[in-house]
């Protein structure tokens, strides 16, 4: 029996459904091992194969979805009469509504749980992956971890309506480090303080937030490639933005902020994007 790995296949940026956090942004690192026997030309499984069959399963499975632990007391999932869209509603001991999202059905990922953690999730998205491989392969293993940050990070939650691709889902997430530069200098203070700011944060494009009838709930909604999207969730954690939520304009964002509370410096942010991608700004004096 031989065992063939890949580190850091790729990245799960999701948001997740918590009872006390809200929707929290999340970005799991994937490391995949193969355990098989050797095939005719000597491997257990061709690494272009791999990243290419198991990267394009993860990638079109959780990654970019709004994940929902099924099991969850104050849950309740609907779908559709044709099956196409969800509306997810989420309430407290009291009864209280705290979240509401309706969906194109392909935006959520339902996990068999009550809540979701890296070890409810791995075996449904391994059993997934056995199901694709060739007979030679006996067991895909997993190994789901967060990116290991000494500094400050967040977490957010955001929706793209322009984006072509599966940005545009209005509840998806990550998990992401911050740095800034004051005058050259790391300034791990100002980190630390935007990191609080933005601690599970979900962040709003001013023209996409609509009138809510539900109190103490913000309603953010649009109309994008995929379909209809709609989210009602706690005033507390909603942010406002003037700009869509890019990177490049989270980025631009920040260093505009900093530069304007403290307007005697000059400021350089690099915001990320999950794991090693995102943007840099630097304000204008």
């Amino acid at each position: 029996m031989s065992r063939l790995f890949v580190d850091h296949l790729t990245v799960l940026d999701f948001s997740y459904l918590h009872p006390h956090r809200g929707v929290v942004g999340e970005s799991w690192i994937v490391d995949v091992e193969l355990e098989g026997d050797l095939n005719d030309e000597g491997m257990v499984f061709d690494f272009g194969h791999v990243k290419k069959l198991l990267k394009q399963a993860l990638d079109g499975g959780m990654d970019h979805t709004f994940v929902v632990p099924l099991a969850l007391p104050g849950l309740t999932l609907t779908e559709t009469d044709d099956g196409e869209r969800l509306d997810i509603e989420y309430r407290d001991a009291n009864g209280q509504l705290k979240l509401r999202y309706q969906a194109p059905r392909e935006a959520v990922f339902q996990l068999d749980s009550a809540s979701v953690s890296i070890e409810a999730a791995r075996p449904a998205l391994e059993a997934h992956l056995n199901t694709l491989v060739p007979a030679n392969v006996r067991k895909v293993h997993l190994r789901l971890h967060t990116e290991q940050i000494d500094g400050a990070f967040y977490h957010y939650a955001h929706g793209l309506k322009k984006h072509q691709g599966d940005c545009q889902r209005l509840c998806h997430g990550h998990r992401s480090r911050l740095e800034i530069w004051r005058d050259g200098e790391r300034d791990t203070e100002a980190e630390q303080d935007w990191a609080q700011r933005f601690a599970d944060v979900y962040l709003v494009t001013r023209e996409d937030r609509l009138a809510s009838a539900e109190p103490g709930l913000t309603h953010v909604g649009y109309d994008a490639e995929q379909g209809r999207f709609d989210v009602w969730l706690s005033d507390a954690q909603c942010y406002e933005m003037t700009t869509d939520t890019t990177v490049e304009l989270i980025a631009a964002h920040l260093a505009a902020e900093l530069g304007r509370e403290q307007p005697q410096h000059q400021w350089r942010v690099k915001a990320f994007e999950g794991v090693r991608k995102g943007a840099i700004a630097e304000s204008r004096s």
